[in-house]
């Protein structure tokens, strides 16, 4: 009895241990969460402060922050921490080491890519801007007067990477301007002016006029000059003096950084070369399914005789944007009916469907997901591309609209939003392989859902697979391996049914994105494999709306730390 008493006195005090331990890490953790929010509401979100300080100085200060913080982070036993807490760990440590990485190899010089930049986000911000009072219009003008300042600043960014050869390529540069060209567009026509066409009632007339006249004399002295100067200095000086190779790897400690690139938008130890064997492998996979499509449809001709077929006959495009449009919204809404059966939780946050904004069309990929936001009262949008409907099959409608609107990209975002206990930081930090690997799995997805309804949808499917394995090869082809930009193109065009312009826009997004296209498919094969590995262990006891549920749960995480969660589940259904 004695022995008794004292395993028990010595187990509670074991407990008692472990819960202390487990109260100062979480604490210590708690307090490195808030020092970070603390940083960013002081860098980059400060009332009234409408534009982050880019500067050199700025980065480096940023720097010894994220260096000293990170510091801290690892002195902090994890395995002491509780799995809500161990994710937290994991993120904010994934984020550290890439801000970190980000600003020693000085990505700051380089603040733009194929499809725009700090100059084309500040035009599409005024979408998400609100205009309900008089405070948010003056708050906008002041928003338009401090403009120039940051903008001269990410100017001399931009001359310092010409200066070390750390610059956008050239070729994904071309024809840019024009979303330059845009913003010089004189008097009420000008886009900086649309907020004050038309302003609510309860503002009166006076107020009204007077700031329209406010607004007319803050586009003239401060926007025209500052887009005019930018434009200058583009056609003159940043355009010319940009890299002429394609491939990271020519630009100063260019490998490395793609290295990097690599395994942060992947969340995994791996490497360029593993990336491109995998793709290989899977681009010999995919094309053997895509070639019995082909066979079971009948057609007589080559692969690439069948890809021209798709690319040309009018049955598979849009005959107007209107079209498109209602064919996307169809989709959506027959793919909505479907989801409770495949998901216990279903966001209550909606979304609608809408074309890409003009100002960005012609270089912008096929489709994409704008979130929205419950907190501002303002639904997710599903964007179609509308702009050269030659290139917009309708045959691949039901895999983007899988990806970019439900079970997909809507879904997951939308999710994560309004989980009633994750902390901000957990909230807006968006995972590539995560989030893009769960939309290529929502694609597959579909094939059990029963979304597509003919093989003809079924091959765009495996084209859009196709499109995600080309990706392994081509990324790391043009980065590292000495690929030409035509030799990418051309490898995709060869593999999959999308039109030579997309086939062309990709590329080029890749080009000015090192390693991002690569976490799709890492992505969607690492949640396949989990989902497999569940179901074998788990046999009549797996139950796919639960297994979703687990995998959108958490929000955007880490690969590794989801591979972690999926087998913690298995073993407790298993009990």
């Amino acid at each position: 009895m004695k022995h008794l008493i004292v395993c028990a006195r010595l187990s509670f005090f074991i407990a008692m241990a472990m819960g202390a331990n487990l109260a100062e890490a979480q604490s210590s953790l708690d307090i490195l969460l808030q020092k970070d929010r603390s940083f960013q509401e002081k860098e980059f979100n400060q009332p009234q402060q409408y534009f982050p300080d880019v500067s050199r100085e700025a980065q480096l200060n940023r720097l010894s922050f994220y260096k000293g913080l990170l510091e801290e982070l690892r002195a902090i036993d994890r395995s002491a921490l509780a799995l809500e807490e161990k994710i937290n760990y994991d993120l904010l440590k994934y984020v550290l080491e890439d801000r970190v990485a980000q600003i020693e190899y000085e990505a700051y010089l380089v603040p733009l890519n194929a499809e725009g930049g700090w100059y084309s986000d500040f035009l599409l911000n005024i979408q998400y801007l609100s205009f309900s009072s008089q405070a948010d219009y003056e708050n906008y003008l002041a928003r338009l007067s401090a403009f120039p300042a940051y903008a001269q600043q990410q100017m001399a960014l931009m001359r310092q990477g010409l200066e070390k050869g750390i610059t956008a390529p050239q070729v994904i540069l071309k024809g840019r301007e024009k979303t330059i060209d845009k913003a010089l567009i004189p008097g009420d026509d000008n886009p900086f002016f649309q907020p004050f066409l038309v302003m609510p009632d309860g503002i009166p007339a006076e107020v009204q006029q007077k700031l329209r006249d406010q607004a007319r004399k803050t586009i003239a002295d401060a926007i025209l000059p500052t887009y005019t100067a930018f434009h200058t200095f583009w056609s003159e000086a940043y355009f010319p003096g940009s890299q002429i190779k394609i491939g990271i790897s020519a630009q100063p400690r260019g490998e490395a950084y793609y290295e990097q690139r690599v395994q942060h938008f992947t969340t995994l130890p791996i490497n360029a070369d593993t990336i491109f064997e995998i793709g290989l492998k899977e681009v010999a996979r995919i094309k053997a399914e895509m070639e019995a499509i082909i066979l079971e449809l009948g057609f007589e001709g080559s692969f690439s005789e069948f890809l021209s077929f798709l690319r040309t006959d009018p049955q598979f495009y849009a005959p107007t944007p209107e079209a498109l449009l209602k064919e996307a919204s169809y989709i959506a809404k027959k793919i909505d009916g479907k989801l409770p059966a495949y998901f216990g939780h279903l966001p209550r946050n909606p979304y609608g469907v809408s074309p890409v904004p003009e100002a960005i069309a012609p270089t912008y990929t096929t489709g994409r997901y704008s979130e929205g936001s419950p907190k501002d009262h303002r639904a997710g949008f599903y964007w179609v591309n509308t702009y050269n409907l030659p290139a917009r099959p309708l045959y691949a409608l039901p895999a983007l609209t899988l990806h970019e609107a439900v079970p997909g990209h809507h879904l997951q975002i939308s999710l994560a939003q309004e989980l009633p206990e994750m902390s901000d930081f957990r909230r807006e930090t968006y995972l590539s392989a995560f989030g893009e690997g769960w939309a290529l799995y929502c694609e597959w997805l579909g094939e059990e859902m029963g979304v597509y309804a003919n093989a003809y949808e079924r091959f765009g499917r495996l084209t859009y697979e196709m499109w995600r394995a080309c990706r392994l090869v081509v990324d790391p082809g043009i980065h590292v391996r000495g690929w030409t930009r035509q030799q990418a193109i051309d490898f995709l065009v060869n593999n999959t049914a999308l039109s030579v312009h997309e086939c062309t826009t990709e590329i080029d997004r890749y080009i000015g994105w090192p390693g991002q296209a690569v976490s799709y498919k890492i992505g969607e094969l690492t949640i396949r494999s989990l989902r497999q590995k569940a179901e074998q262990a788990l046999g009549e006891q797996f139950r796919l709306r639960d297994f979703h549920d687990l995998v959108l749960s958490q929000g955007s995480i880490p690969l590794f730390t989801l591979e972690e969660m999926v087998e913690a589940w298995i073993e407790k259904q298993k009990q």
